[in-house]
């Protein structure tokens, strides 16, 4: 497929205050007993990929089960920098669920293609959209449908297998509000948050729940579809928050947001024996997705 030219508007994440709680970490999935990871079913439902042994959020090629998964540690993440500008929307939010859903619905999307969906967020305002690697594996063309009902093709701009995160461009889109990224170290466990995406196709849809844990070290594989996310078939990665938010295939690449309606989260991955939410997901931090993201638009790597 074609790479978007990478001369377009820089994504924006953009700091705003208030500051979330300090103290986060971020957990990773761990099931019970290993087993070989595997996607939930392709169409509306996401393949299983991002942890180890884990049915988490569904992505284009589908959801992520976690294979394993390691206690928190003293991994940090790191940021190569913040990007300039301002959000096109400041998406602030009063504390509740309600508020936060009413900031974030806008900046969330569903992507799509023949093999499966996922979801993402928005990070310019010309189309710019932030997922999961996973999501978008199997190359496209997406078909990206945004909160109001309104669609647009979108291209893989970048990806990065090793932190399940990519970047693809909505293609004559402008004018889109933008998330507002928060500082993910300070995230504590039980802050409160909620999660944005599209489970079982389902757009537009809000749960809410509490950071259970935080550092997890995540190790998740491909599906039994043959489809690997990573040129070993399998994607560790580190510091990831752990949330009771239900999280199920097509979830994948949301957001997971604080109560002030920012972003601390990148939902990837659950622990399912059955494909479905059972309180146990994880996020890839808001640190590491800017600066990945930053990244991948700059240089499609």
């Amino acid at each position: 497929m074609t790479e978007t030219p990478r001369t377009q508007e820089s994504p924006v994440f953009t700091d705003d205050t208030p500051t979330p709680p300090t103290g986060f970490q971020n957990p990773l999935f761990v099931p019970p007993q290993p087993q070989p990871p595997r996607r939930a079913r392709k169409g509306t439902a996401a393949l299983v990929g991002a942890a180890v042994l884990a049915a988490v959020v569904g992505g284009g090629t589908g959801a992520w089960v976690t294979s394993s998964v390691t206690a928190p540690s003293t991994v940090s993440s790191s940021v190569s920098g913040t990007a300039s500008g301002t959000p096109a929307a400041n998406n602030t939010a009063s504390g509740n669920v309600s508020s936060v859903a009413a900031a974030g619905l806008p900046v969330v999307v569903k992507i799509s293609n023949s093999q499966g969906l996922g979801s993402g967020v928005i990070i310019s305002s010309d189309g710019l959209i932030l997922t999961n690697n996973h999501v978008v594996a199997t190359g496209g063309p997406f078909t990206v449908t945004f909160n109001d009902g309104s669609k647009a093709t979108a291209a893989v701009v970048g990806t990065d297998p090793s932190t399940d995160l990519a970047v693809i461009k909505a293609q004559g889109v402008s004018g889109l509000k933008t998330a507002v990224f928060a500082d993910s170290s300070t995230v504590k466990v039980g802050d409160q948050v909620v999660a944005i995406g599209a489970p079982e196709g389902l757009q537009g849809t809000v749960t809410s729940g509490i950071v259970s844990a935080l550092n997890r070290t995540v190790t998740a594989g491909s599906d039994n579809s043959g489809n690997p996310y990573a040129p070993s078939g399998k994607t560790t990665y580190k510091g990831a928050i752990q949330t009771d938010a239900s999280i199920n295939p097509g979830n994948s690449g949301g957001p997971l947001f604080n109560m002030q309606g920012q972003v601390i989260g990148i939902n990837s991955s659950i622990y399912s024996p059955t494909d479905g939410s059972i309180g146990l997901g994880f996020a890839i931090p808001s640190n590491t997705a800017k600066s990945v993201a930053q990244q991948l638009v700059a240089n499609g790597n």
